[in-house]
């Protein structure tokens, strides 16, 4: 039986960077940090990769974990960071909030690209915004019925 989702991973050219993203910014906490060389052959049978070596780090914010890994090996082809949420595949992670518009307006002044300010969908508020490396985050704020 499932009992729910654990965590979301992302792939980044710059661990980094992305942590202080999703750890400065964002406000999630690190709870594990760690690596890997060339030649563990677990972790080539999980990825299923030839010759992996990596940094990964967990992070959790509330019931939200967030993985973050920059692989060092096999060399990673770039994503689009202007990729449509259309195309297919994982298109965002959807983060809740207590206060959208001072949520919005805190990252927004720190340099996050939105694609517009929160919009009323009835049941909730919501915006998409792209972290580092172009992946969409949403910001979703409950509103009370």
């Amino acid at each position: 039986m499932i009992k729910g989702i654990h965590h979301a991973a992302i792939s980044t050219s710059d661990l980094e960077r992305s942590l202080a993203f999703y750890r400065d910014l964002l406000g999630f906490e690190v709870v594990m940090d760690g690596s890997w060389p060339t030649g563990v052959e677990v972790a080539d049978s999980i990825t299923g990769l030839r010759g992996s070596a990596a940094r990964v780090a967990m992070l959790q914010g509330g019931n939200a974990a967030i993985e973050l890994f920059q692989f060092a090996s096999p060399k990673p082809r770039p994503a689009d960071p202007r990729r449509p949420v259309c195309n297919h595949g994982i298109t965002h992670i959807a983060l809740e909030v207590l206060d959208i518009d001072a949520e919005y307006e805190r990252l927004k002044a720190a340099g996050v690209e939105f694609h517009c300010p929160p919009q009323n969908l009835g049941r909730s508020r919501v915006t998409y915004g792209r972290d580092p490396d172009g992946n969409v985050f949403e910001l979703l704020e409950p509103v009370e019925q």
